[in-house]
Order: C-alpha cells, then sequence, then structure tokens
C-alpha cells in the first residue's frame, strides 16, 4: 500500500487562488495514477481531475482551464493549483492513487485525509 498525505488548502475568497497537495511515496516507481475529488456535505463525490504518473492529465469541464494538476516525480507530489476560485468550489478535497493497466497493484485506491476548501463571496 501507498500512503498518501494531503496538504494546502484553507479559506479564500472568490477569484482567489488555493495549491493543495498530494505526497505518495512511490507513486512514481509504481507508475500510479492520482485523481483529485470532491465532495460536498450532503452530495455525491465528485471527481476533479486526474494525472498519470507519466504527467498525462484530465479534467473535468467545470474546473477545465482553472484547476491545473501537476506531478513532481522527485518528490512523488502531485498538485493541484486552484484558480480563479468560486464559492461553488467549496468542499473537501481528496487525492487517491489509483492503478491503471501499467501500474502496480499498489497504487489501487489509497486516499488521503482529505483538505476542506472554502471559498466566501
Amino acid at each position: 500500500q501507498i500512503q498518501v498525505k494531503q496538504s494546502g488548502g484553507g479559506s479564500v475568497q472568490a477569484g482567489g487562488s488555493l495549491r493543495l497537495s498530494c505526497t505518495a511515496p512511490g507513486f512514481s516507481a509504481n507508475r500510479c495514477v492520482a485523481a483529485w475529488y470532491r465532495q460536498i456535505e450532503g452530495k455525491q463525490r465528485e471527481w476533479v481531475a486526474t494525472i498519470g504518473s507519466d504527467g498525462s492529465t484530465s479534467y473535468a469541464d467545470s474546473v477545465k482551464g482553472r484547476f491545473p494538476v501537476s506531478l513532481d516525480t522527485a518528490e512523488d507530489t502531485v498538485y493541484l493549483q486552484m484558480n480563479s476560485l468560486k464559492p461553488e468550489d467549496t468542499a473537501v478535497y481528496f487525492c487517491e492513487t489509483l492503478q491503471s493497466a501499467t501500474s502496480a497493484r499498489a497504487c489501487r485506491n489509497n486516499a488521503g485525509q482529505g483538505t476542506q476548501v472554502t471559498v466566501s463571496s
């Protein structure tokens, strides 16, 4: 298993920026995929973005162009840079490693502890 530790988040006014970090030792060596999700209390978890160990990315339409995701392979850390934040981005954000066709089994479903992001209008 891979231990995932998240950091970052907090409170910001609309239009501001925050950066979330997700450190997962072994991420690159195991060729994991990392996904960011968010959850608003009482609602279903929403997928935000994904990045592979090769740097390939994909985004939900709601964040495309605002939330670039990046990877520091030396540090096994994935970043979610959140720009132009809106009140509707308020949620608990989770990072999770996933197993792809080329990943080790150790990548499967290792989630961070979640971090609160609050955007005020």
